[in-house]
């Protein structure tokens, strides 16, 4: 229920805050643009039991309710009789576009739940207009200010659309200017864990597990200087990480060494060095909290434009939406009167105290 609830309370805060990076959704096309078999192609695009619904059948019919609200998107009032209760119907149709107003993307799960409790939205409103909550000072204050939120949403909207136009040649362009950032080695690796496991039955008094890890830590740090002595000498790394783990203590068995492609931004600071070792060399050993790493360049290179494309895509509209929304948080400023804002006694109640 706290998903349906907040979709129908989906405008009920301003979104500035949450606008970055998700991907926009593309615009719908309008009937006069759409092509001629567009309708196929939607057809397809929805389970056969949806599909086989018609547009203006209903998908929701309240029986009982029978109002005003019947004139208001996405409803309209079924036909009744003498002998017939009151019912309010919403179609296919109609359902299908509050639904992709509010959340494109909606999942069949949350449609779900938000079709159980749409229904209740209308009761309870037409109670509200009944009792006529829809009238006053106080019900157009709330409008006003929901028609605020619901125009701040809908120009985050419009950026996100925008800013996912991304031109082709600029996407070439931060390729090229930040060729640094798609260089890319093929590594192989050996982790020595940061310190040996201790046997429980050998523990020491809790006074000595200071010293006792240290010792540990130590012991692994000369075990990895060994195992890198022999990796530069082309000893093979399955191996080597296998007598790292036996090393440590460790009962399971090291998986076969395999070539891995990094960029910088997956390495560690301290291992970003990596980048300047030649093909066949053996790093020295980076040591962290996390343990003792030891690398062997393997090759070196350029990642093609064609596998870094929707990175990039995404960084610059990620970059874009923030030049957007720059724009518009700096084009005014406010003067706060703080003598209005302070929670202090008036200087009489002071005195009275």
């Amino acid at each position: 229920m706290r998903n349906v609830w907040t979709i129908l309370l989906l405008f009920g805060s301003i979104a500035w805050g949450q606008a970055l990076p998700a991907a926009p959704t593309p615009k719908r096309a309008s009937p006069a643009t759409k092509h001629a078999d567009d309708d196929d192609e939607d057809a397809k695009a929805k389970p056969a039991s949806v599909s086989k619904v018609a547009p203006n059948a209903a998908v929701l019919t309240i029986n009982g309710l029978c109002s005003k609200l019947a004139t208001q998107p996405g409803v309209k009032p079924a036909a009744t009789s003498a002998h017939a209760a009151c019912q309010t119907a919403v179609s296919r149709e109609q359902f299908e576009k509050l639904v992709i107003a509010l959340m494109p993307e909606m999942s069949p799960q949350t449609k779900r739940q938000f079709a159980n409790s749409y229904p209740r939205l209308l009761v309870m409103a037409h109670e509200a207009q009944t009792r006529g909550l829809d009238k006053g000072t106080r019900f157009e204050q709330i409008l006003a200010f929901a028609r605020l939120q619901i125009l701040s949403q809908e120009l985050v909207r419009d950026f996100k659309e925008e800013a996912a136009k991304v031109p082709e040649n600029d996407i070439a362009d931060y390729y090229r200017s930040n060729a640094a950032a798609f260089e890319q080695v093929t590594v192989e690796r050996i982790f020595v864990p940061a310190r040996k496991q201790m046997d429980a039955s050998s523990e020491k008094l809790p006074g000595d597990t200071q010293a006792q890890q240290k010792a540990a830590a130590d012991e692994m740090t000369k075990e990895a200087e060994a195992l890198r002595v022999r990796a530069a000498a082309g000893e093979d790394f399955t191996r080597l990480q296998q007598e790292a783990y036996d090393a440590a203590g460790f009962k399971t068995s090291a998986a076969p060494s395999a070539a891995q492609k990094l960029r910088r931004t997956q390495l560690a600071a301290s291992q970003v060095s990596v980048f300047d070792l030649k093909p066949g060399e053996v790093s020295p050993v980076f040591s962290d909290s996390t343990g003792n790493y030891i690398f062997k360049l393997v090759s070196k290179g350029q990642q093609p434009l064609t596998e870094v494309r929707a990175e990039i895509r995404s960084t610059l509209q990620t970059q874009r939406l923030h030049a957007m929304m720059d724009r518009v948080d700096h084009s005014f400023t406010t003067d706060v009167n703080q003598a209005y804002f302070e929670n202090k006694k008036p200087k009489a109640d002071e005195d009275d105290d």
